[in-house]
């Protein structure tokens, strides 16, 4: 009960950030193109300094087998989650924007500060995992099928602010490197911006668009459904019934971290991809935002489902 509690204050906290965000725009403070600017702080300062300060903790040999948990379980949902996209994008004539939507969640802006709250900072590391592989598949191949790219460009992903990020992250880890307590500050600091300047963005684009569409759409509750409840349900079942979550002590809450993020809202990201460059942006609000409304009774439901297995 208290898990639940949690998770619709944070979901409603996520709303309050949107409304704000719309408020921007319909108060004609901004417009929904000056969001684009918000989108780039996001994308390439907020979310490497987020990554960065995610691996800046103390190592031992349970953490790294922790990890290792949570990497598995990560990697797992996504082999389980991006074919059973493409294959439902085959039966339903799903566009590339909502198989995107139908596969990455919003692992970090809701997740981290839940797992926080929930278990205690000790267990953030855990979320890592399903971070890390996340954005290295959100800038490989989320941004390859957003943006209709057949190939990618190794050099680009190299380079990228955030595969960086991640490359650093896991040395600091690693090898124990400790950062000036000035600079761990300030990635704390700038990180933290990450879930707020990604739902005020979403509510920016809502702005300017008819309320009512939001509704209409009824392609929306399809992807919605998919999102919050078959494929969240899908991967309960595998780590129950595989034994995954009795392979160490710690494996069943490693993992109830794991099934956080995969039953989260579609992930902010996606929206961002749309709205730089172009691709159906206003459409990618939308079920964003009918994902959060959706994920108050659906998060609390597919976790109290884990518990009871």
């Amino acid at each position: 009960m208290e898990l639940s509690i949690l998770l619709i204050q944070q979901i409603c906290q996520l709303f309050i950030m949107i409304f704000f965000g719309f408020l921007l725009v319909r108060g004609r403070v901004l417009t929904a193109e000056n969001s684009k600017v918000l989108s780039i702080l996001l994308l390439y300062v907020a979310c490497p300094c987020a990554i960065i300060n995610s691996f800046m903790i103390d190592f031992t040999s349970d953490k790294l087998i922790g990890l290792g948990i949570s990497f598995l379980g990560a990697i797992l949902v996504h082999i389980i989650f991006i074919p059973l996209a493409n294959l439902l994008g085959k039966i339903f004539g799903f566009t590339p924007i909502e198989k995107a939507t139908l596969i990455y969640s919003n692992s970090g802006n809701l997740i981290i500060p839940l797992v926080g709250a929930i278990l205690g900072n000790e267990w953030v590391i855990y979320s890592s995992g399903y971070m890390v592989i996340q954005t290295i598949l959100l800038w490989t191949h989320a941004k390859s099928l957003v943006c209709n790219e057949p190939s990618f460009d190794v050099k680009k992903i190299l380079l990228n602010i955030n595969i960086i990020a991640i490359i650093i992250g896991i040395c600091l880890f690693m090898f124990q490197l400790q950062l000036p307590s000035l600079l761990v500050d300030t990635f704390s600091k700038v990180g933290s911006m990450m879930g707020p300047l990604a739902m005020i963005v979403i509510g920016m684009l809502i702005g300017e668009m008819d309320l009512r569409s939001i509704f209409v759409e009824k392609r929306t509750y399809l992807i919605s459904l998919f999102r919050l409840v078959v494929f969240p349900l899908i991967m309960i079942l595998i780590f129950k019934f595989t034994g995954m979550s009795r392979l160490t002590v710690d494996a069943d809450k490693i993992l109830l971290i794991t099934i956080l993020a995969a039953s989260a809202p579609p992930a902010a990201t996606i929206t961002q991809f749309a709205q730089l460059y172009n691709k159906h942006p206003g459409y990618a609000s939308i079920m964003n935002v009918m994902g959060v409304i959706f994920s108050i009774i659906t998060m609390p439901f597919m976790i109290m489902i884990y518990q009871l297995l």
